[in-house]
């Protein structure tokens, strides 16, 4: 058997780094090809060869129309893609590409890879985690486990940037990490105590990094040139580009000099302009806030003060910015502690938690000699979820469907709840729960994962039998669904129908030839400056302004995937992606067809069997329900080990219309008054 590598993968929004450990368990940095520590995040489409790095950035001036950047901003974005001549590319491509190009460069190096931690921000949603698994699978990974950005860098800093064998933390600490990317801000309250790293709590903002800042100087420097010549750069491509460039350059030179220069090229006009590092921290006081409002956050909800922080732990290729540290201290009232590499420590400590995973992996032979396989099987590593996991169920009060959510934030990982739901006719064959994360933050809005349907129910249940509906984070908080009928013990099959896997098949037939693709998981990572393979990832998002007419097919028939299999594409699709959106229609249930089960349209007509409205009758509501947005579960969270099968219940709580057993949604509990 080959020995294993300990690889770790920072996917950054602008800039991703690719680490190992060697055999005395020193992470080490592997350049690509091009001799670079760090690999731009774009990719550049030579007809249809994708070049990705710095010479996509090269071109990004001269054929901007062909260059994809920042992919990761729209990971788990199921409706967007990009346009490269007659084919379209979604984040999930693009992003496969980027991690091939780190694999290949490091599989000369170090011999083949086939498993890898990639590092996400901790505020990165269930379908965003989901994403990012499928592009590691896309670049050729078999195996994939993935890691909180901010405890990647905790682990860094408590094991040392040299090696376990040099300058492991000795002392129990309490960190703030302190992550400020290219285009994610991350933080993690952390604690340290011998061979344990602990994260307590995680915030963050998914739109708010070093472009945000980039973006600030750009807008300046347009001002300038339209107050000059009367034209605006930025509503040319290649003018923006060029701009942007430049700006980029000029933010980094203000981190080490009073003043740097921006110049702007334009219809045949071109200027140079001084930016001063005072304007330029004037200019960006309202994202310097806004980390600061994250910063505060993070201590209050989570009854902390600057007493209880020992380290503040800075990281990420933007908190190079002066006024970042400069109001990082304000708020601490202590010297910051900036050792670690801002481009290179996540990368680092990812490749250490790789480390720690093999170590302790009775079955994996790896490079790491006694010594360092022994350390690193001696170190654990808790995260928390950064969201709220729940449900929605409707408030009798409003009549609006709200979140309850069942497993809070900074709940330690893994972790599962069970909730009791009721049958509301007898012989129901299936359950239907919608699955809900909290928003990135608390004043963001809920997300919809996916419509959880739960079958296979077991035969002849009476009206309100109970059924226990469990949800959970699993370890790199993923989310799990699960259900039983306690009764007789029996599991039934449930299905997380998520909205991006929908819309990967919505059209069974693409607009043109697609040359560029990643496969889905090659038996070898091909070299760079190949020709990608043209096998359809697992998550190909491509939509047709005028999709062509789809034969009908039965589902069941299908080759059975590593994902769940889904149910009627268009209609399912639609309705999920409007309840995301709209309040008005995510308020409501979605009703399944009497005839074949499949979910209906918006006016009530069963797309697969043409069921008319007035053959559709409408679910009962329940009597109760729990205290809408309170975050509270319900009282009634699962049967007591004695409990025996509830008869069926009469009164309010129940509806005297006969309901097709194939129709209804879900019931939940309540004691009949």
């Amino acid at each position: 058997m080959k020995p294993t590598h300990a690889v770790g993968i920072d996917l950054g929004t602008t800039y991703s780094c690719i680490a190992w450990l060697n055999e005395y368990g020193q992470p080490v940095t592997i350049p690509n090809q091009e001799g670079e520590l760090s690999t731009p995040s774009a990719v550049f489409f030579d007809g249809d060869q994708p070049i990705v790095g710095t010479e996509a950035l090269r071109n990004s001036i001269a054929s901007p129309d062909r260059v994809i950047e920042y992919p990761k901003r729209y990971m788990g974005d199921a409706q967007k893609f990009w346009r490269i001549g007659d084919n379209r590319f979604s984040p999930v491509h693009v992003s496969g590409m980027i991690l091939r190009k780190l694999i290949a460069a490091a599989q000369e190096q170090i011999g083949e890879i086939r498993e890898a931690v990639i590092t996400v921000p901790a505020q990165f949603s269930d379908a965003q985690r989901h994403a990012t698994m499928l592009a590691g699978h896309a670049a050729g990974l078999e195996r994939i486990e993935m890691i909180n950005e901010p405890v990647a860098a905790a682990l860094c800093h408590v094991l040392g940037n040299e090696g376990l064998a040099f300058t492991e933390l000795a002392i129990d600490q309490q960190l703030l990490v302190f992550d400020l990317g290219g285009g994610t801000l991350d933080l993690a309250i952390v604690k340290y105590r011998t061979n344990e790293v602990r994260v307590v709590a995680s915030d963050g903002d998914l739109s708010l990094g070093g472009l945000n800042f980039t973006q600030v100087l750009v807008d300046a420097a347009a001002d300038r040139f339209i107050a000059d010549f009367g034209d605006d750069p930025r509503q040319n491509r290649s003018s923006l580009q060029y701009l942007t460039l430049e700006a980029e350059q000029a933010k980094r030179s203000l981190s080490v000099r009073p003043r740097a220069a921006i110049t702007v090229q334009h219809e045949g006009h071109r200027r140079t302009y001084q930016i001063e590092q005072t304007e330029f921290e004037s200019l960006s006081r309202k994202l310097v806030q806004r980390c600061e409002e994250v910063t505060r956050r993070i201590l209050k909800e989570n009854k902390f003060g600057w007493a209880h922080i020992d380290v503040v732990l800075t990281t990420g290729g933007a908190s190079r910015m002066p006024m970042i540290r400069e109001s990082l201290k304000k708020l601490s009232g202590r010297t910051l502690n900036s050792s670690l590499s801002p481009d290179q420590s996540i990368a680092h400590g990812a490749a250490y938690y790789a480390g720690m995973l093999l170590s302790n992996d009775q079955y994996a032979r790896t490079v790491f000699r006694s010594t360092a396989s022994s350390k690193l099987a001696q170190i654990k590593q808790q995260s928390v979820n950064a969201r709220g996991l729940g449900i929605l169920v409707r408030d009798e009060t409003s009549g609006q469907r709200v979140p309850v959510y069942l497993i809070p934030a900074n709940t330690p990982l893994p972790v599962a709840r069970t909730h009791v739901f009721g049958t509301v006719v007898a012989n129901q064959q299936r359950v239907h729960v919608r699955i809900v994360e909290s928003g990135a933050g608390t004043d963001r809005p809920h997300t919809v994962l996916g419509d959880c349907v739960i079958t296979d129910l077991p035969p002849d249940l009476p009206e309100g039998t109970e059924i226990e509906v469990t949800i959970s984070y699993d370890h790199q908080a993923r989310v799990h669904v699960a259900a039983r009928e306690p009764l007789s013990d029996r599991r039934a099959e449930a299905e997380l129908i998520r909205q991006e896997n929908v819309n990967s098949q919505l059209e069974q037939v693409p607009e043109a030839p697609v040359a560029v693709e990643p496969p889905p998981i090659p038996a070898k990572p091909p070299r760079a400056g190949t020709r990608p393979s043209q096998s359809p990832p697992q998550a190909d998002v491509r939509s047709s302004p005028a999709p062509a007419p789809r034969k009908k097919t039965d589902d069941r028939k299908r080759a059975p995937s590593t994902e769940p299999p889904l149910i009627d594409l268009e209609v399912l699709s639609g309705l999920v992606a409007e309840a995301s959106s709209s309040p008005e229609i995510g308020d409501q249930p979605v009703l399944l067809c009497n005839q074949c089960s499949r979910p209906l349209g918006r006016s009530g007509v069963c797309p697969s069997c043409g069921n008319t409205p007035a053959k559709q009758k409408t679910p009962p509501r329940s009597a109760t329900r729990p205290k809408p947005g309170t975050g509270e579960t319900p009282a009634k969270t699962g049967p007591t080990p004695e409990k025996k099968r509830r008869p069926p219940a009469t009164g309010k709580a129940r509806s005297a219309k006969r309901v097709d057993p194939n129709e209804a949604e879900f019931w939940e509990l309540v004691d009949p008054e």
